[in-house]
């Protein structure tokens, strides 16, 4: 593990998956200290409120006394820096994923020439699993208990109950 190291693991969170639960685990295992950055999400159109969001990541990272869960708008690297973050943390399913990941590093690293983005995978259990399938399928009716955790499931069914078709 890196001594006195900050990661920073940005998204929307919308919701927090069990892949993205997976993540955080997997830099709490490499960075002494993790700042999952809550993105308000002004260029998407997220289900949960940022209050939502950022609640239902504080509970599933409650098992990590090293994580911090914070939101943010604006540019990325303006919290980085502000937090003092030596690395970013990026998750990554599949090869579909990489190129635009690889990307979005390419440009990190030009704003940000003294942070790392570090790539991690989760468990091949969770590789399929994003939060828009998550989102659809719930929206549709479908059960999505084994994608996200129990809280996560709950306020999903309490968010989509009124949308499901008959």
């Amino acid at each position: 593990m890196a001594h006195d190291v900050i990661a920073v693991y940005p998204g929307t969170f919308d919701p927090m998956t069990l892949g993205h639960e997976d993540v955080v685990r997997r830099a709490t295992q490499l960075f002494s200290h993790v700042i999952v950055a809550v993105a308000a999400g002004h260029h998407k159109k997220a289900l949960f409120s940022l209050d939502e969001r950022m609640d239902m990541v504080r509970e599933a990272v409650k098992a990590y006394p090293q994580v911090k869960v914070e939101s943010f708008s604006g540019l990325m690297r303006d919290f980085v820096v502000s937090r003092g973050g030596k690395a970013m943390v990026r998750g990554l399913r599949a090869v579909t994923d990489f190129d635009y990941e690889f990307q979005l590093a390419g440009m990190n690293r030009s704003l940000m020439p003294d942070v790392e983005t570090v790539f991690l995978t989760p468990s091949d259990r969770y590789q399929f699993i994003s939060s828009t399938f998550v989102r659809e399928i719930a929206t549709l009716g479908g059960e999505v208990d084994k994608f996200v955790n129990p809280l996560v499931n709950l306020r999903l069914m309490e968010k989509v109950g009124g949308l499901r078709p008959l």
